[in-house]
């Protein structure tokens, strides 16, 4: 497989990690859309949103209440956004599932 994000679960391309549990990884992203720009991504490949099911979902509701914990210890008290984009005509440019915590500045509707 050549998977982006395994590679960097691996540790065969750096990241600048901001979390890591036996289930997920957090890192900041190398193109940031705000000043907080952090990808959460579970370990087990699941391509995307679209690949979810009973077997492999409850990774779902991990990585959320730990995004609440990052977005806290990044200091974001005043809100945030959590993106998933699915496929290639919602934008998902690596086929591993992962979530964006963007925030750090009071984003645009135009951005949702």
């Amino acid at each position: 497989m050549d998977c982006l994000f395994c590679k960097i679960i691996a540790g065969e391309i750096p990241s600048t990690k901001v979390y890591e549990d036996d289930k997920i990884l957090a890192f900041r992203d190398i193109n940031p859309m705000a000043p907080t720009h952090i990808l959460v991504i579970p370990k087990e490949h699941i391509g995307g949103v679209d690949e979810l099911n009973a077997d492999n979902s409850a990774v779902v509701a991990h990585i959320f209440a730990k995004i609440a914990e990052i977005a806290k210890n990044e200091g974001l008290t005043n809100g945030f956004r959590v993106v998933s984009n699915v496929g290639e005509d919602g934008g998902q440019t690596v086929r591993h599932l992962h979530f964006h915590i963007l925030g750090g500045k009071k984003l645009s509707v135009e951005m949702a």
